[in-house]
């Protein structure tokens, strides 16, 4: 039985799904496609041509050549130039270099010479406070006026930063703060205390090792306390010479230490406050001696 011969199967091949991106032609060439084969074509078409880029007239050699020569001329003379200049550059530099060196170590002298003149005059006049009369005024008047170190016994205050202050800032006491208002030590703050323990008795006070006069001045430079232009950083310790027990009572009784008080209790300001058997004061860097002269009235002139 003879039957038809078998075909193979047709296989129907299925449409390629149109792409996402078939919209976007341009881009899907770009991406397809290198820009190298059409820089290629470019310079296949510009060789066939003849433009080779170069120029081809006699006058457009010469203006070339003439370009490169007188670039290099200029390369050249810029060259010699700087080797030329080079050992007065360098001759100069080490002139100024010496002066310098010369200069410093002259301020270096002065700065020691003015040193000696102020710790002479400091000797001379705590010299002349201890000859100024007897010797129990003398002694009195060289504490109180911070000419002569001084020990005893007396009081130590320590005043410090509220904890939160101490991330204001950046850590630079100069730098204004939102929180340097509150709980920041000001200057006033600090002039209250020492007013304070003056008014309570005390003989002779410092603050971080800097001995307080009567002419001593309290001031701020932004968030910064100094003392006699010198500049202090927290903790505030304030030493004060004076009788130990009734200083203290009397301070934190006054109305400078309720104040001290009543910042620790609103702002967070810690303080602290001792009684010391022996404190160390150094005299002060420099006194100035005045001298206070009597009054003495006219007499009336022409006779009776």
């Amino acid at each position: 039985m003879c039957g038809m011969p078998q075909q193979p199967p047709i296989r129907s091949t299925p449409a390629r799904p149109r792409r996402p991106d078939a919209s976007m032609s341009l881009l899907t060439n770009v991406m397809d496609h290198s820009l190298d084969d059409g820089y290629a074509e470019a310079a296949a078409r510009k060789k066939a041509a003849g433009d080779s880029g170069m120029p081809k007239t006699l006058r457009a050699k010469l203006g070339l050549a003439a370009g490169l020569v007188l670039a290099a001329l200029v390369v050249t003379l810029g060259a010699a130039q700087a080797r030329v200049a080079a050992p007065v550059v360098a001759k100069e530099r080490e002139e100024l270099v010496d002066r310098i060196d010369r200069e410093t170590e002259t301020a270096d002298k002065l700065e020691d010479s003015v040193d000696e003149l102020r710790a002479d005059v400091s000797a001379r006049q705590r010299e002349a406070l201890r000859n100024s009369g007897g010797s129990a005024d003398s002694d009195l008047a060289g504490i109180l006026s911070g000419a002569v170190a001084v020990h005893g016994p007396g009081v130590k205050l320590v005043v410090n930063d509220a904890k939160e202050a101490a991330t204001g800032g950046d850590g630079d006491p100069r730098e204004t703060s939102g929180f340097s208002d509150t709980g920041r030590v000001r200057d006033r703050d600090m002039q209250r205390v020492v007013n304070g323990l003056w008014e309570s008795g005390a003989e002779a006070v410092s603050i971080n090792g800097q001995r307080l006069t009567a002419l001593s001045a309290i001031r701020a430079a932004g968030d910064a306390i100094l003392v006699d232009n010198k500049p202090l950083v927290p903790p505030y310790t304030v030493l004060a010479v004076g009788d130990g027990q009734r200083l203290s009572t009397r301070f934190q009784n006054s109305a400078d230490g309720l104040y001290l008080n009543a910042l620790q209790e609103s702002y967070g300001i810690r303080t602290g406050i001792s009684v010391e058997d022996d404190l160390r004061l150094p005299a002060a860097p420099s006194v100035t001696v005045r001298t206070a002269q009597p009054s003495v009235e006219k007499s009336e002139k022409g006779t009776s």
